[in-house]
């Protein structure tokens, strides 16, 4: 399939800047959502790519999936002319604060080992705080 060289630049920058490309399984939709460039021709372009082992692919519910892999970031470096200090946005490392993790004491009781929060200190514990003092109807007593 020829495809213009403006629409082929448009899709290898944005599948490096990004690291990933979706498209759905409509090969007459008119132009993707993220890309200014035809449905069909980005498939057909992350099909190459495919062929080539520079993206995996998983197909699901009606949409494709490409991943870039090292060699195909290897491959749009050089096709882009970028630096080797130039990454994905998937290979980029967030900015977190580097002792805790997001939600550590979300859902954590005094037990202190995950669990149900606020229902004793941890196995077994003291099972009396959440039984009635009379029995329910009809057990027994």
């Amino acid at each position: 399939m020829l495809i213009s060289k403006a629409n082929r630049n448009e899709v290898y920058k944005y599948l490096f800047k990004e690291g990933v490309v979706y498209a759905k399984k409509d090969y007459s939709l008119p132009q993707h959502p993220d890309i200014p460039v035809p449905n069909l021709q980005v498939i057909k372009l992350m099909q190459s790519f495919k062929s080539k082992e520079y993206v995996k692919e998983i197909f699901s519910w009606q949409y494709y999936y490409y991943y870039l892999t090292n060699e195909g970031i290897e491959y749009l470096r050089e096709y882009l002319n970028l630096g080797p200090d130039v990454v994905p946005d998937t290979l980029k490392k967030s900015a977190r604060p580097a002792g805790e993790r997001p939600g550590a004491d979300a859902g954590r009781g005094a037990g202190g080992r995950g669990g149900f929060g606020g229902r004793g200190g941890g196995r077994g514990g003291d099972r009396e705080g959440y039984r009635s003092e009379r029995p329910a109807f009809g057990r027994g007593g």
